[in-house]
């Protein structure tokens, strides 16, 4: 075998350790770019979890060891009349915020529309909402919602109608809360509208006007078919900070508001017993129950959105 063969052999054998190197220092540098964040999910969501689920099989007081004792507390979970209460309120505000959507579907569309004067300031009036805080839109519309001096009432009296007092009444505390979440969740959810209904091609609507299509058949036959996906987000995030309801429950109706215990929601209820009772082990097994069932219905949504795609 010649000199030039020889190196031509060596160089076929070095190849494949020359691969091979580089192949497990992109891995190295891949593992290296993702650590940060899996050690960040791992320390502040997964460990948590971890920790909340062996909490609520014990008896864990605010002062005190944790004491196993099994099952019980999620007897008492699915006992209590209080957590079927709240439980109850938690769907009922989901379902109610749900009727933003079409809401945020108009709004889209209107900000979207080409020519609209001060696009750019209606397109930050509706999103502000969004970044304002929760305790400065509670303390706006508990005085929307005043039934002495409240601007609501104050409106409804020109047209001779005797207002409530909508955040104190049971009757009408808990739909008047939706209307705030149904309020702050506008401007978020029309940003994704519009990137949904900016992705659709324009030639669909001049093809469909040819045939003679109006406006309300080309939403129907165009617009909402293919914004369904975002449709189908949109409503996913709905559920979920439905049944997370917490903070405008807490700031709207505090100690003393008759209409307190009849808003309850699972999260309100989570909290009033794990840091106003103690009763941190309880509250833990809540937080369980309410964890998968958040789950069960994230799953039987992804469900109904692949029958909905296979049907459309």
């Amino acid at each position: 075998m010649s000199a030039l063969d020889r190196a031509v052999a060596v160089r076929a054998a070095a190849r494949p350790s020359a691969r091979r190197r580089l192949r497990d220092r992109e891995w190295v540098w891949g593992y290296a770019m993702i650590a940060p964040l899996v050690l960040g999910l791992g320390v502040f969501y997964l460990w948590p979890v971890a920790q909340s689920v062996y909490y609520s099989f014990t008896e864990w007081t605010l002062f005190g060891d944790a004491t196993w004792i099994g099952l019980d507390n999620y007897r008492q979970v699915l006992t209590d009349p209080a957590n079927a209460k709240a439980l109850r309120n938690t769907f009922l505000y989901g379902g109610l915020t749900l009727l933003g959507i079409p809401v945020s579907i108009a709004v889209a569309a209107l900000l979207g529309t080409r020519g609209l004067k001060l696009v750019s300031f209606y397109r930050t009036l509706y999103f502000l909402p969004v970044v304002t805080m929760p305790a400065a839109v509670a303390m706006i519309w508990s005085w929307l919602y005043n039934g002495d001096y409240g601007l609501i009432n104050y409106a409804l009296s020109f047209a001779g109608i005797e207002g409530t007092s909508w955040i104190a009444d049971p009757d009408t505390a808990l739909y008047a809360v939706a209307v705030v979440g149904i309020w702050t969740q506008i401007g978020y959810n029309a940003v994704i509208f519009m990137a949904g209904l900016q992705s659709i091609p324009s030639h669909l609507y001049e093809a469909a006007s040819i045939d003679g299509a109006g406006r309300v058949r080309q939403f129907f036959g165009i617009t909402l078919p293919l914004l369904s996906p975002s449709v189908f987000f949109v409503s996913v995030l709905s559920v979920i900070n439905g049944l997370q309801m917490f903070d405008l429950v807490y700031l709207l109706f505090r100690k003393g508001n008759p209409a307190r215990e009849e808003t309850q929601t699972v999260v309100s209820l989570f909290f009033s017993r794990a840091f106003e009772e103690g009763a941190k082990g309880y509250a833990a097994a809540m937080a369980v129950v309410l964890m998968l069932i958040t789950l069960a219905l994230t799953v039987f949504q992804f469900r109904m959105q692949k029958r909905w795609v296979h049907y459309a």
